[in-house]
């Protein structure tokens, strides 16, 4: 259990923190043992119900990170500064996660280890960029190079998200639009089926097609929301994900897009962990567990054994096809210059303003086609009705 307190020290002094315990007695304890006594003692669930969440948000995990970097540059030791971050007021899995980062630090533990350990759910790379900034005794920078990517990486997912409100509203519409017309448009006709035994093709279709919607409606409905559920739930899976995002890879245009925006993710990481002197093949293999596709994460395990047999960064690059002639270059300029680590900034930003540039072209593309399918469907169905009516009145066009 996770207690608040606020004690008095041996010399008069007020202190407020946090410890573990099994229960208020042995947290007492503990704090008689640290010679302190206890004043107000509070579980962190009491914390919990008086208004604190329970779980933080992405944005609110890298806030947090964000001050303890800050803290870090200014010159406060790595101890005081978790110490000041586990007791502000973050969400509750935040706030165990710097108490638990605060109790290994007191154990000896190193403030790599000590995260790793403590729950935070952060991308790998975070973790080796800490461990570099111990090993060079850059930690702040280190942290900040991290935080950095880390809020690089949330606003190319926010950016994708917003991209496609309006082509999801669109389609989402045009799906509802054309069920309302086989729900109240169609079925007003439905007694044409009986008067006329030879309607045309189409308007059959049609027809039939709007009894069998308004007869199956709930089975329907049901056979949707529970294809919904499994989709989802398959989703979850990340061997399905993987999956569904390989087949998309191999798409024409989204092809392209989805390889530049690995590549720029691949560079940007390339970049912070060179930057915090990690080594170069520690860096590549970091690197290539974020490429998103399989085929890609081939390509690049390939570069990483063409360059432990000897070659250099841009002919293994080159060699196993992972970046365009102006990618190839940028690495060897780097290479030749020792600033490799500039050069894949500057890489990044490419791949990165290509990439936005091949979003648009996509997300241009799809409101035409679903405008289009929509409009399609509905003005067959349209025809339909209006053949139907025609037949039975012998209407000649």
């Amino acid at each position: 259990m996770q207690f608040r307190y606020e004690a008095v020290s041996a010399e008069g002094a007020t202190v407020v923190g946090d410890l573990e315990a099994d229960n208020k007695i042995a947290a007492v304890k503990k704090l008689e043992y640290q010679q302190l006594t206890a004043i107000d003692l509070k579980e962190s669930s009491v914390l919990q119900r008086s208004g604190r969440k329970k779980k933080a948000s992405s944005q609110e995990k890298l806030i947090a990170l964000h001050e303890l970097a800050t803290l870090l540059e200014s010159g406060v030791g790595i101890a005081d500064a978790i110490e000041s971050q586990s007791c502000a007021d973050y969400a509750v899995d935040l706030h165990s996660a710097f108490l638990s980062i605060g109790t290994d630090l007191k154990r000896g533990s190193s403030f790599s280890e000590s995260l790793r350990g403590s729950g935070f759910l952060l991308p790998e790379y975070v973790f080796q960029l800490v461990q570099a900034g111990e090993i060079t005794g850059k930690l702040g920078a280190s942290l900040r190079n991290a935080v950095n990517q880390m809020e690089y990486d949330q606003k190319l997912a926010g950016e994708f998200k917003a991209a496609l409100i309006y082509p999801s509203i669109l389609v989402v519409s045009g799906i509802l639009a054309v069920m309302l017309v086989f729900v109240f448009v169609v079925p007003k006709f439905a007694s044409l089926v009986e008067k006329n035994d030879d309607l045309p093709l189409l308007a059959e279709i049609v027809l039939k097609g709007g009894i069998w919607f308004n007869e199956y409606s709930w089975w329907l409905a049901g056979f949707i929301g529970l294809s919904i559920v499994l989709v989802v739930t398959l989703f979850k899976e990340p061997a399905v994900r993987q999956r569904a995002l390989d087949i998309m890879s191999g798409l024409p245009l989204l092809g392209a897009w989805i390889g530049e925006t690995d590549t720029a993710k691949w560079s940007a990481i390339m970049c912070a962990l060179l930057t915090s002197k990690v080594e170069l093949l520690a860096a590549l293999e970091l690197a290539r567990i974020g490429v998103s596709t399989s085929a890609r994460r081939e390509k690049h395990s390939r570069v990483i054994v063409s360059i432990r047999g000897g070659k250099s960064l841009a002919d293994s690059l080159e060699e196993a096809q992972v970046l365009t002639p102006t990618g190839y270059n940028l690495v060897r300029v780097g290479e030749k210059a020792g600033k490799l680590p500039e050069m894949m900034k500057s890489l990044a930003k490419l791949y990165d303003e290509s990439g936005r540039n091949r979003m648009q072209t996509v997300l241009a593309l799809i409101e035409p086609i679903a405008i289009l399918t929509i409009g399609s469907l509905i003005g067959v169905i349209i025809l339909g009705v209006i053949l139907a009516i025609t037949s039975v009145n012998d209407v000649a066009f």
